[in-house]
């Protein structure tokens, strides 16, 4: 099949092109699911008429597959009831909103215009179920980050003082055995602490039971990463999620780093003071200023959305800590052993609570006040901040200051009061969102074939007319073509393609493997041949998209 877009407006950062601004419109052809030149060979052809040709979206982190969005789905069946699936749809997906199906995570993504979506908590002891669960969503391709940092494996390896070398063999061998693509912390050893009764672990903490402390896990496990040269940055979740007073250990962390590039995701939950009278208040400005002046550092902001949700997530330290906010008052916990933890809690963010209040206008000053739109990038975490499908919402927010400001009028008095927002004048050019949703997700993510509309990339195309009003513009796509297929027509799915899952496969001191059977032996109650995922088992045989990655010493 061969697709040709004409007289489309071109907005690609990644090459600098941007049609919008100059009215210049550019033939888009692709063939075989790639993008060629364009040529005179029969094609199905659709005329555009000026309307905004992009990239197809890349999320980097949402949380759409694995044991805890299964939990999710368990326990909040009101989500399902409140938002059952449409009549008449072209597939039967499900319902859902703050957890929708995986089948109904693909088609909603799909309308809004995203192609790529990375899951970025997959825990080794689910591994092999986090992969079948996103082999049953339609229209993306995906990825997951593997958790580390609490397992006691690693825990073992840094309280006696094991060489770099040896946990590099280590990190290298979890990645290839769960096909991951990239490593997450979450609460560096607070997970682990948890289980030896610890409720907090601050940056210079030690576990108390191996010792260890959170800024060791980290850099350790920054330089694993960075000599295994992974393709993403080490995905932080830091240390205090929610707690007031967390900017200081924010900006420790970004100082621990040491110049290594290092990526701070749902920054809005890691910036909280304790000025005023409630004790908590914005450090927004404070931590944007640490992150403008450190370009090793990226983010992601979590931005908070008010209406119903659920929160899920590996800290249960933190989680265990929030069950009694729940709303409705439920909770799920669960200690997975050796590995990790998991908390799952529904929330409702409210317009009037001055903490929710707060938490929405954090998240705003920090999309306006860090610079640099290539290091930043839009997410709600989701579920745990908002659905996805409030990325439209979040867009027109970040683009039209004065929709803003109303917004922030209709909130708690008190909470209006403590933010900088009224005062920040940016908004937010279509040409920043290309980059925060398509350019910036490719780069730090090393997709040198995504996020850009030249010859040789990926055949994942968005169509959007444009509209003053961003978030229609931006909440149904007109054309979503996956690898030159058509799946979104006038915002609606009109057909489903099965995706590729993105692996990193790094180069490691095989001699690990003998000690690694020895520890599931012993300690696992599994081989570990049966732990190790094949590629046959990933999206029904289809394969991996594999990234080689070559070692780079210390």
């Amino acid at each position: 099949m061969r697709v040709r877009l004409t007289g489309g407006r071109v907005l690609d950062p990644t090459h600098g092109e941007n049609g919008v601004a100059t009215g210049a419109t550019r033939t888009i052809e692709i063939a075989d699911g790639r993008l060629v030149e364009p040529t005179d060979l029969p094609a199905e052809e659709y005329d555009l008429g000026g309307d905004i040709v992009m990239a197809g979206g890349i999320d980097l982190h949402s949380h759409i597959a694995g044991g805890k969005m299964n939990l999710a789905r368990l326990l909040m069946q009101e989500d399902r009831r409140a938002y059952p699936e449409m009549p008449g749809a072209f597939c039967g997906c499900g319902g859902g909103r703050a957890s929708p199906s995986a089948h109904a995570t693909g088609c909603r993504y799909a309308e809004l215009g995203y192609t790529t979506v990375f899951e970025p908590a997959m825990v080794g002891s689910n591994a092999r179920g986090a992969h079948l669960e996103m082999a049953d969503i339609p229209n993306l391709d995906t990825g997951a980050y593997l958790v580390l940092g609490s397992d006691d494996y690693l825990q073992r390896l840094l309280a006696t003082g094991a060489a770099q070398e040896q946990i590099n063999a280590y990190v290298g061998w979890m990645v290839e055995a769960t096909q991951a693509y990239a490593i997450k912390i979450v609460n560096p050893g607070g997970i682990n602490a948890f289980k030896f009764n610890a409720r907090k672990l601050d940056l210079d903490e030690a576990n108390p039971h191996y010792g260890n402390t959170p800024r060791k896990v980290l850099q350790t496990l920054i330089r694993a990463v960075t000599e295994l040269n992974l393709p993403h940055p080490i995905h932080l979740h830091g240390c205090n999620l929610g707690v007031p007073g967390n900017d200081e250990t924010t900006i420790a962390t970004i100082a621990a780093a040491e110049g290594r590039r290092l990526h701070l995701t749902h920054l809005q939950f890691h910036s909280y003071g304790t000025e005023g009278d409630k004790h908590f208040s914005s450090s927004a400005a404070r931590i944007a200023e640490m992150v403008n002046a450190n370009p090793n550092i990226s983010v992601d902001v979590g931005q908070v959305m008010f209406g119903q949700t659920i929160t899920a997530s590996a800290d249960y330290m933190s989680q265990y800590r929030n069950r009694p906010l729940g709303s409705p008052k439920k909770s799920i916990g669960m200690d997975i052993e050796l590995d990790a933890g998991c908390g799952v809690v529904p929330f409702e963010y409210r317009d009037r609570n001055f903490v929710n209040a707060l938490q929405w206008a954090i998240g705003l000053e920090l999309f306006l006040l860090v610079e640099d739109p290539w290091r930043i990038f839009l997410t709600t975490d989701h579920p745990n901040g908002g659905p996805f499908t409030t990325y439209p919402h979040l867009i027109r927010l970040l683009m039209d200051r004065d929709f803003r400001n109303a917004q922030l009028a209709t909130l708690n008095k008190a909470a209006q009061k403590h933010t900088l927002l009224p005062e920040i004048t940016r908004e937010y050019s279509l040409e920043e969102i290309a980059i925060l949703t398509r350019a910036a997700p490719a780069r730090i993510l090393n997709l040198k074939d995504k996020g850009h509309l030249r010859t040789g990339g990926v055949g994942d195309v968005v169509v959007h007319t444009p509209d003053s009003d961003a978030e229609k513009m931006f909440s149904k796509a007109r054309y979503v073509f996956k690898n030159g297929t058509l799946i979104v027509k006038d915002g609606e799915i009109v057909e489903t393609v099965t995706g590729t899952t993105h692996v990193a496969r790094p180069q490691f001191d095989r001699g690990i493997e003998k000690d690694m059977d020895r520890w599931f032996d012993e300690a696992i109650g599994l081989k570990a041949k049966h732990f190790r995922i094949s590629d046959g088992e990933l999206r029904g045989g289809a394969g991996p998209t594999i990234l080689k990655c070559e070692r780079t010493g210390s």
